[in-house]
């Protein structure tokens, strides 16, 4: 069951979800020494990452036990303007005392199959044998229903097995390194961040409509023991009929 925040602008969707985080992230932390955190990529979540590099959150959570990881990325260099990771460092990581070795992006200085095969290797270091693999993944979602790499009719949609996967995307002319279903969903908390009236169409159909992941992607996420939130704006939520 996925629990709704609806906020009147995208504007106040970020404070909500940075207020919510606020004070996720402590309690957890109460009970564990480290706290794992997947980072999302696009335009969506730059203010989100703004107002937690900004006072209080930069002061009141933990950033020294806090662990970050990416649910995908676009293999291209650092440097590139479209790269998920650089994006992340300019607008938080670089701003909050962070411990490096806690950092961990998907390379993109060698094959992308050779960066998902070592980004799965880091992740099973971390989770495997465990209840929940992360304490929090944030997603987001595309006019086209798509979250992480994971876009309309492609066959890593259905991936049951590897939690890492590379491929090449034709309509983009690159390749892709992806989170996959199988690891996300085992994750103890996701959160998709979705806004404007672009997305109201496709999340009415992700939410309300017949199971159809070749088409719209985003429903193969779908929380084995964990929750599920979608923090939205009214704009998002127009289609919706709950």
């Amino acid at each position: 069951m996925s629990q709704l925040h609806i906020a009147e602008d995208a504007e106040q969707v970020s404070a909500e979800l940075a207020a919510w985080l606020g004070y996720y992230i402590p309690e957890v932390l109460k009970k564990k020494d480290r706290f794992t955190f997947v980072l999302s990529g696009g335009n969506t979540p730059k203010q989100l990452y703004k107002l937690l590099a900004a006072s209080p959150f930069s002061e009141s959570i933990p950033w020294e036990q806090v662990h970050f990881f990416w649910g995908d990325e676009r293999a291209v260099p650092f440097e590139d303007s479209r790269n998920n990771a650089k994006m992340a460092y300019d607008e938080l990581l670089d701003k909050v005392d962070i411990k490096a070795e806690n950092i961990h992006v998907m390379r993109t200085d060698m094959s992308a199959q050779e960066s998902a095969a070592e980004y799965e290797k880091i992740l099973k270091e971390y989770f495997e044998g465990e209840e929940t693999t992360f304490d929090f993944v944030l997603l987001g979602m595309g006019d086209d229903g798509h979250t992480l790499s994971l876009f309309p009719g492609t066959p890593v949609i259905h991936e049951k097995d590897a939690w890492v996967t590379s491929f090449f995307l034709h309509s983009q002319d690159m390749f892709r390194i992806t989170l996959t279903a199988p690891v996300v969903n085992h994750a103890a908390c996701i959160a998709f961040l979705a806004v404007g009236a672009g997305k109201a169409e496709v999340l009415k159909h992700v939410l309300e409509g017949q199971f159809a992941p070749d088409t719209y992607p985003s429903q193969v996420i779908k929380p084995i023991k964990g929750e599920l939130h979608w923090f939205i704006d009214e704009a998002a939520a127009s289609g919706l009929t709950a």
